[in-house]
């Protein structure tokens, strides 16, 4: 443990007149032979000792006080490397049911009051930095040898005080491939509703870390274990009932395996880290045109009013939103391999910057029906035809055309019409590739 600890905390304990102690990821990693990817730890520390008495033996350390939070107890500070650091004084926390923050706050001496203010047990063993030891208040390190997920006192209790930690529960079990135990989960289940308490921007914060659970610690098939313990739980009827809705929904057995949500769920797994949000809420429209239409045909286009509802809801980027609402309103273009062939060069300009990611969302879309990971007709299609327009030179953007719009504007053309006829002279030029020379496009633009 002394060997992933930076070296100024060890001056830092020694300074200390009270036992400095390491709690919480940094020491729950260690004790489970979990490495972060990007190797970035988070080193929480805590002691009896009162803040603003810390405060003082930190700067007399060296350290750079960054921020104080009066009320809990904490202070934020940051090493002369540039190595950043969270402190509380022991604390015991007592909540309203429903309210994320503590309505009261009692400072203590006791470590067992602090390790039941927290999560779960694995979350709740010390590190004591001058005497090399760990402190397991709560059964902690047992827990973490059993990949478990335990609450810190009655799961009823853990989960009534802070409705965020429904979510916690889940991104911990995806990210760390610990699993609740019985009670724990049925806590979790029954205080379900509790996540409506919690800010959008949180949530949305919380639901993407599930998305990406993999990427922290390598763990396999972490965020289809975080997003199937939200479902079992039931938490995602709350943050996504839109999604939850395709819940037991079947679809033609010869084309799926699965209903809607777990097909949903499973393209999101499949898919890359990067469409993994598309990939989740690419059939959301199902369930809403099935019980309106009778039919899902037109599940892209009205999945994409719902995502765009969605995640305005949750509080989303902009940016996330559009592309993400692309995407899902794409999903289907060119599924049975029928478009004209011209018409499909035509929609790669028109979408270029989102090929990729298109072709990303209709792999795990494929993927996700009958756990087939062969590559997707439509993907192989697409791809050839790409490959096929890179060799032939074709253009694919505006500034590919063998002239440009100042050769446009020179021969007359006004300036406000000059990215219209561009555009249309691109989706000429990429379905007739000879044709992007200069003087033959001037000619076609006159015609235009």
């Amino acid at each position: 443990m002394r060997q992933i600890l930076p070296r100024p905390l060890f001056t830092l304990a020694k300074n200390c007149p009270a036992p400095l102690y390491v709690v919480g990821g940094c020491v729950r990693d260690f004790l489970a032979g979990l490495t972060p990817k990007n190797n970035q730890r988070d080193y929480d520390l805590c002691s009896p000792l009162p803040f603003d008495s810390f405060c003082e033996v930190a700067k007399q350390a060296g350290y750079t006080v960054k921020a104080v939070y009066k009320n809990t107890g904490t202070v934020k500070l940051q090493d002369q490397t540039g190595t950043e650091y969270e402190y509380s004084c022991f604390r015991s926390d007592k909540y309203v049911r429903g309210v994320h923050v503590p309505t009261e706050i009692t400072f203590t001496t006791d470590i067992s009051l602090d390790a039941r203010r927290r999560d779960f047990t694995a979350n709740a063993v010390y590190y004591h930095i001058q005497e090399d030891t760990f402190i397991d208040p709560l059964g902690g390190i047992k827990a973490i040898a059993e990949k478990r997920l335990s609450t810190v006192a009655p799961a009823e209790k853990v989960f009534s005080e802070d409705g965020l930690r429904l979510l916690r529960l889940a991104r911990q079990a995806a990210t760390l491939g610990f699993a609740p135990d019985a009670d724990c989960l049925a806590g979790a289940t029954r205080n379900a509703a509790l996540i409506a308490d919690i800010s959008p921007e949180r949530v949305f914060a919380e639901l993407l870390a599930i998305l990406c659970a993999e990427e922290k610690y390598g763990v396999k098939n972490g965020c289809y274990n975080g997003l199937k313990l939200l479902d079992t739980t039931r938490v995602l009827d709350y943050i996504l009932p839109e999604l939850a809705a395709g819940r037991g929904l079947r679809q033609r057995p010869d084309f799926h395996k699965y209903d809607v949500l777990e097909h949903s769920l499973r393209a999101a797994a499949y898919a890359e880290p990067c469409v993994r949000l598309a990939a989740l809420l690419h059939d959301i429209g199902k369930p809403f045109c099935a019980k309106r239409d009778g039919n899902v045909h037109a599940h892209p286009e009205e999945g994409a009013a719902l995502v765009r509802r969605v995640l305005s809801r949750l509080k989303a980027p902009k940016r996330v939103i559009d592309e993400t609402a692309k995407l899902t309103a794409l999903h289907m273009y060119d599924f049975n391999c029928q478009t004209g062939e011209n018409k499909l060069k035509r929609f790669f300009v028109a979408y270029l910057p989102l090929l990729n990611r298109l072709l990303a969302v209709k792999q795990a879309d494929f993927s996700a029906c009958t756990d087939d990971f062969s590559p997707a007709p439509t993907c192989v299609r697409w791809r050839e035809l790409l490959d096929r327009l890179k060799a032939e030179r074709a253009p694919l953007t505006v500034k590919e055309l063998a002239l440009s719009g100042k050769d446009l504007i020179d021969d007359g053309v006004e300036k406000s019409r000059v990215s219209e006829i561009l555009q249309k002279l691109l989706e000429h030029a990429v379905c007739n590739p000879k044709e992007n020379e200069k003087e033959r496009l001037k000619k076609l633009a006159r015609k235009l």
